[in-house]
């Protein structure tokens, strides 16, 4: 890990739709297969909790979305710029979603993670992620194939 952020000098605020362009630019630089426009600007209307957080001149460092269902909140996504990748900056957001979700009154948090995503699943399992289950055929890879997504539990 290199640089830690000084985090009293970032800015943590709720996604907007005037978000989406960064957040979209993030979000094709750091997956193979991300999400579309589309995705993002259905997940505001629907009303997920979605925060950004920037550093001091508004670039865009990172976001995480989480849609909250009866006691569960999912984690739908979570990225961090890839300039800005290995500077504590996910475990903060990583921090932040367990923070949201505990004040929706959720007792768990699940995601999905790709097992061929080894630095997010080494994220997670060092945060306290367990692993529950897995969806086959859940993502699709390379070359029109599918990749399973191994499901994570986080207990609040």
């Amino acid at each position: 890990m290199t640089q830690l952020w000084d985090l009293a000098r970032l800015v943590y605020e709720p996604m907007e739709q005037a978000d989406v362009d960064d957040v979209l630019a993030v979000e094709e630089a750091v997956y193979p297969h991300p999400w579309s426009r589309q995705n993002f600007v259905d997940s505001l209307e629907q009303g997920y909790h979605a925060w950004v957080l920037r550093d001091n001149t508004r670039e865009l460092l990172g976001y995480f979305l989480i849609m909250a269902v009866v006691d569960e909140a999912h984690l739908l996504n979570v990225a961090v710029a890839k300039g800005q990748q290995g500077k504590g900056l996910g475990r903060f957001l990583l921090n932040q979603s367990v923070a949201c979700a505990r004040g929706l009154g959720m007792d768990s948090i699940l995601l999905e993670v790709r097992p061929s995503n080894r630095r997010a699943l080494e994220i997670y399992r060092r945060y306290g992620f367990n692993e529950i289950g897995r969806r086959k055929g859940y993502y699709p890879a390379a070359n029109q194939q599918r990749e399973d997504a191994i499901v994570m539990r986080f207990a609040l």
